[in-house]
């Protein structure tokens, strides 16, 4: 899960596809992804689209749409909310996202 070189993704994480030309990182990027129009999702076809995309997680970390939802627990998202859940669940379990609300 280390940071790795543009040329490893399949695009600039730090780019205009990766996040619009700033330095945009995780839920933000990931929220992106997956319009409110979308709902419900499925958690496969958003991987299939989705999957080899970079994210980066903080100044020096940038891994894949696939590793950060090989811990989603759930296979569909029935609005963007219940998406936001599950992904920010998952990444708190794996200690990828370091805010905790009410902490």
């Amino acid at each position: 899960m280390a940071d790795a070189t543009e040329g490893d993704w399949p695009h600039d994480p730090d780019g205009e596809q990766g996040s619009e030309g700033m330095r945009n990182f995780d839920m933000a990027i990931l929220s992106k992804m997956a319009p409110q129009e979308e709902f419900p999702l499925e958690k496969a076809a958003f991987l299939e689209e989705h999957g080899d995309w970079p994210v980066r997680i903080n100044y020096e970390t940038v891994i894949s749409v696939a590793d950060i939802f090989e811990h989603v627990e759930v296979d569909r998202f029935e609005t963007k909310t219940d998406f936001h859940r599950a992904v920010g669940e998952a990444m708190r379990k794996t200690n990828l996202w370091e805010f905790r609300a009410g902490e």
